[in-house]
């Protein structure tokens, strides 16, 4: 069991020091980890409600932070340039995330041009059930998303990477609020980009 916390928290520690120096970014994570933490809660009474919370609000504002406010050149803190903390990196990276990201827009498009999804579901006659099927769709998505890439994993690497990995995604909101809760403080202080005097 020490082994695989260590293993975890080693990952958490690489995702942090390799891949959140925006201050924008981190304040942007904290926002998408409160909006998922309240999507846990609904999933156990409204999946559909929880899917479209975690996709339309914590993914959006998540994915936005890596793919538009994180500085991509060299990486001084970690003396790594951007292309060889891809290669390295465990779960998604950018390349993934486009692919990801891409379905995640596409759900909707294939629900608008066919409600039946190939007959495979009960067209939806009104807009509150083609939301749910929606959120349903992206709930799908998401599960799907996080079991894929964890049997990758399991080829890749070795079963407990995979493991390990799954249980930072599924706690990342949780460490996300006690990691960047003071990053908005620091974004208007002006201070763009963290110090990272921790991980020098």
């Amino acid at each position: 069991m020490n082994t695989f916390l260590d293993a975890l928290e080693v990952q958490r520690w690489d995702d942090h020091r390799y891949y959140h120096h925006s201050r924008i970014n981190q304040t942007l994570h904290l926002v998408s980890a409160i909006s998922f933490v309240v999507a846990y809660g609904l999933l156990f009474v409204d999946p559909a409600t929880a899917a479209l919370l975690a996709w339309g609000v914590s993914m959006s504002t998540r994915q936005a932070g890596h793919f538009f406010f994180e500085p991509r050149g060299y990486d001084t803190v970690n003396q790594a340039t951007h292309e060889h903390k891809e290669a390295i990196k465990v779960g998604y990276n950018l390349q993934r995330k486009r692919v990801l990201m891409a379905a995640w827009a596409l759900a909707p498009v294939a629900l608008a041009v066919d409600p039946s999804l190939g007959g495979t579901i009960e067209p939806s006659t009104t807009v509150s059930a083609w939301l749910h099927d929606l959120g349903m769709a992206w709930l799908v998505l998401g599960i799907g998303g996080l079991v894929f890439r964890v049997l990758q994993l399991f080829v890749l690497k070795d079963v407990r990477t995979g493991l390990v990995w799954m249980a930072k995604i599924l706690t990342d909101p949780f460490h996300d609020i006690q990691l960047y809760h003071r990053a908005p403080l620091a974004l208007l202080r002006g201070e763009l980009l963290d110090p990272m005097h921790h991980a020098r």
